[in-house]
């Protein structure tokens, strides 16, 4: 999938829109200036062997707002082939992208490989979030046979100032049991504001965070944060009135579906 929003008289709007194999887009009535996408994935999932790839650009003065409509689930791979995820998002002068996907719920016997590539301007403004279950608590599932490999990059003018990897293979559960890692969370978040607004964010949002989970101004107008949380319940109730925090604005309508 590829799509570009660019600025025309206030309001931003669809400059490029190309798809393909099963990534579909919706587009909401626009409740403010920015443009809102809702990516779907009309297999129903990824697993072994399948290969998705996203490509947004908001261009100079656009605001793009990217979401899903559903959490986005990694089943059990057939073969040893991981299924590959990777988005490319660039952000011009004086644009502003707010990436917002639901969860990402892995299952049993799950291998998932996802890429996250950003290249923002120096004047851009950038925010990411990054929801991931472990197996739904609910259902009782547990992960003893998973795979995850997760990489996020944001480069400004060019220079790396962010990288996250995350790399956990096996017995997830007993993983994450281990209180250096996650100390028996089952949900987590990695949240991020690349913007000039980021420091001024910081308090705010260590007052919203639960035991275990933190936030930090890593540099000037970076913020990162981590949560925790013992299942993708628990993680919303934290992470909704974070974002709505950070953007000073509600989540678009599919968060609250």
């Amino acid at each position: 999938m590829h799509l570009a929003a660019k600025a025309r008289d206030g309001q931003s709007h669809i400059a490029d829109l190309r798809l393909s194999g099963s990534s579909r887009a919706l587009f909401p009535q626009a409740r403010s200036p920015a443009l809102e996408a809702v990516l779907l994935n009309t297999s129903g999932g990824i697993t072994g062997g399948d290969q998705f790839d996203v490509n947004a650009t908001a261009r100079t003065n656009s605001h793009l707002t990217l979401t899903t409509q559903a959490a986005e689930r990694a089943y059990r791979a057939v073969s040893d082939a991981p299924g590959y995820l990777h988005t490319t998002l660039e952000i011009q002068d004086n644009a502003t992208l707010d990436w917002l996907p639901q969860e990402t719920i892995l299952f049993e016997g799950s291998s998932l490989h996802r890429r996250l590539s950003v290249d923002m301007a120096a004047s851009a403004r950038f925010l990411l979030v990054e929801p991931m279950i472990f197996g739904r608590t609910a259902m009782g599932e547990t992960l003893h046979d998973a795979r995850l490999n997760d990489r996020i990059e944001i480069r400004r003018d060019g220079r790396l100032i962010f990288a996250d990897a995350i790399a956990l293979n096996g017995d997830l559960q007993a993983q994450l049991d281990r209180p250096t890692i996650a100390a028996g969370a089952r949900a987590m978040a990695s949240l991020v504001i690349a913007a000039p607004e980021a420091e001024a964010a910081l308090d705010p949002l260590r007052a919203l965070l639960p035991p275990g989970s933190g936030a930090s101004l890593i540099r000037p107008d970076l913020l990162f944060a981590r949560l925790l949380a013992e299942d993708g319940h628990a993680l919303r109730q934290t992470l909704i009135p974070a974002l709505e925090t950070l953007r000073n604005r509600h989540l678009p309508r599919t968060w609250m579906l």
